[in-house]
């Protein structure tokens, strides 16, 4: 009961048939977030495309300009001087055969997998475990890479992978509550964008469909496509 009153309360004031600027949006979502923690602020898009189809799969990633505000944990797999890069740069795991262990044992400490090319036919082995967690280095989102210390830096500091979900929408993390309105509008636009241009080439028609943005406890409200400055 107490959390739907606090939800209602919080509701107070959204029109939920109305899309809103994005400036608009983020004033009502921050002023809503009022839970004792400090809430996530999450980006929900949906697309015009249908992931059953392989050239309708959009993924990618997209650093933030104001980051993320989380506290990510990377783990990279890398031996010798590499391994070595990856500790300097930050890494909070770095290993090879060992580390693939830990992660058999489903001991898996880490938020973001990197791996360096020639390490990848250890790390194919562990596609049942690091797969649908969403784990899996991909050299499409810049986590398979010999350039350890700027894949390192760029998944501790703003990076946000993406991927489109069975029902053609993508929700990713873009920043918490206690950001500045200015700066969740930038991740705003900056995810927004990075999606329009992950566009499928034969995909026809409106890609971006509808917008929505949402804290961890607050109600969703409607954010007008056209207010993005994206091309969708």
């Amino acid at each position: 009961m107490t959390i739907s009153k606090r939800f209602k309360k919080a509701s107070e004031g959204v029109d939920i048939n109305k899309a809103y600027s994005v400036e608009e949006a983020v004033k009502l979502i921050k002023s809503r977030a009022t839970a004792k923690f400090d809430e996530t602020i999450e980006l929900s898009i949906n697309l015009g495309v249908d992931p059953k189809h392989a050239d309708q799969m959009v993924r990618g990633v997209v650093s933030l300009p104001s980051g993320t505000g989380r506290n990510l944990r990377v783990a990279v797999f890398a031996k010798g001087p590499k391994a070595d890069e990856a500790r300097k740069a930050g890494a909070d795991l770095v290993g090879a055969e060992d580390l693939a262990e830990q992660v058999n044992k489903g001991e898996i400490n880490f938020d973001r997998c990197i791996a360096t090319p020639d390490m990848m036919p250890l790390v194919g082995r562990l596609g049942k475990v690091l797969g649908p967690r969403g784990l899996m280095p991909n050299p499409k989102v810049g986590t398979v890479s010999n350039d350890v210390t700027a894949a390192v830096k760029a998944q501790k500091g703003g990076a946000v992978e993406f991927r489109v979900e069975k029902a053609g929408i993508i929700q990713a993390g873009v920043g918490k509550a206690s950001f500045t309105a200015d700066a969740i509008a930038q991740n705003v636009r900056a995810l927004a964008d990075a999606v329009a241009k992950s566009k499928p080439s034969g995909i026809k028609g409106t890609f971006i469909k509808r917008v929505a943005i949402s804290s961890t406890m607050g109600p969703g409200v409607r954010i007008d496509p056209s207010s993005l400055s994206v091309k969708g």
